[in-house]
């Protein structure tokens, strides 16, 4: 309807003709900017419902973890075999189309083929003393093992080229971008998430201590951080993570750090964290500990005033390469976290699944653990991948 210019009768116009306001500038919604500090955890009515959810599934999580912890090396092994077949699931659906998966019947079975070995080549290697040492007194067992793994890497490459075979046979015009797409998404998956995770295992074997402490901090950052942000983040951190504050990074590098001395102390008294596993038996493990475990005692005399209680302290060598990995930990770690926060933003999902209640996904809880268990400090130097780096080892060793 439009009003004619001299009677203010309206008249009926004609269909092709459109009439288009445009908003005034008086007219305009008035948008109170939002800065990051007031959209944080501190005004969100929500926040304690969403807190409390959060605080009962890990309570479940870590009476769970100290259970498998209680069960031995092969049990957190298969615990961290589990953990990665659930992020592989998670990151394989996450770029699954429905359409394309249709016209492709068994695709996606071909991604679970790389990862079998992916799963066949790296545990073949962690393991292999472990499982020798297993079957040696075996007469039936002990010939065909040591057959395998002599022809370990010859087994890898032939699942490997079976798989790529498979790949280029299951080609379809149209879909080649989709497939090769999904052929570089599995394997970035593999070597970004299985590969690191899987270096934990060689960690876990030489001593579920130098499993359990980096894995402890990394839980212990992220709760730092989620607290002091809560109560106290004003600042924020990063643009990938606007809710990331510099209150809460700094409250939990604090905390993490502290908690790093405390927890060496008090995990290194245990043999059955200290101790390596030589097989896979689930027994009773007894061992020297070695110097790294023995307490070493320092006097305060001179230091501290003649009413303190405590006249010397005892310190274990191994709360030194604690301080530095707590370091690692809160400073280097979270930007695992931050990786994950932006790869979530590029495809425009808030979790990377469901699995656990106020957490999200599996991933959504590893995202940090993956980066940051690779680099642990360990006696003699820092200890990538199961290398121990020191003064004396180059960058060709470790290669």
């Amino acid at each position: 309807m439009q009003r004619d210019k001299d009677g203010g009768v309206p008249s009926v116009s004609s269909p092709s003709s459109r009439v288009r306001y445009r908003k005034r500038s008086s007219e305009a919604s008035q948008e109170t900017p939002k800065t990051n500090g007031g959209h944080l955890l501190v005004d969100d009515r929500n926040k304690y419902k969403s807190m409390r959810t959060r605080v009962w599934s890990s309570i479940w999580m870590i009476g769970g973890f100290i259970f498998i912890l209680y069960m031995g090396h092969l049990y957190i092994w298969a615990m961290i075999v589990v953990i990665q077949i659930y992020m592989a699931r998670e990151l394989f659906n996450l770029l699954r189309r429905t359409h394309e998966a249709k016209e492709l019947p068994g695709f996606r079975l071909l991604n679970w083929h790389f990862f079998f070995t992916a799963m066949v080549y790296v545990y073949g290697r962690f393991m292999s003393r472990q499982l020798v040492n297993t079957v040696s007194s075996d007469k039936v067992l002990y010939q065909p093992i040591s057959n395998l793994i002599k022809y370990h890497m010859l087994i890898c490459y032939c699942l490997y080229i079976t798989g790529f075979v498979w790949f280029i046979l299951t080609l379809k015009r149209k879909l080649y971008k989709y497939q090769f797409g999904q052929y570089a998404w599995t394997h970035m998956i593999l070597f970004v998430v299985f590969a690191q995770s899987s270096f934990t295992v060689g960690n876990i074997f030489e001593g579920i201590f130098w499993f359990l402490l980096p894995a402890l901090l990394i839980v212990i950052n992220d709760i730092g951080a989620y607290f002091c942000g809560f109560f106290f983040g004003r600042t924020p951190l990063i643009e990938v993570s606007p809710k990331k504050t510099w209150e809460g990074f700094i409250g939990a590098s604090v905390t993490t750090i502290i908690s790093a001395f405390l927890l060496a102390n008090l995990l290194g008294r245990f043999q059955w964290l200290t101790c390596q596993r030589k097989d896979l038996s689930t027994g009773w493990l007894s061992c020297d500990p070695g110097p790294m475990f023995k307490p070493k005692h320092y006097s305060l005399e001179g230091w501290m005033p003649s009413w303190f209680p405590w006249k010397e302290v005892s310190v274990l060598p191994v709360q030194k390469h604690a301080l530095a990995y707590g370091l690692f930990a809160s400073s280097i770690a979270p930007f695992g976290g931050f990786f994950a926060s932006g790869f979530k933003r590029a495809f425009k999902i808030k979790d990377f699944g469901d699995s656990i209640p106020g957490h999200g996904g599996i991933t959504d809880r590893m995202d940090c653990q993956v980066f940051s268990l690779v680099c642990v400090p360990r006696a003699g130097g820092v200890t990538i991948g199961g290398f121990i780096l020191n003064g004396s080892c180059s960058v060709a060793i470790v290669l």
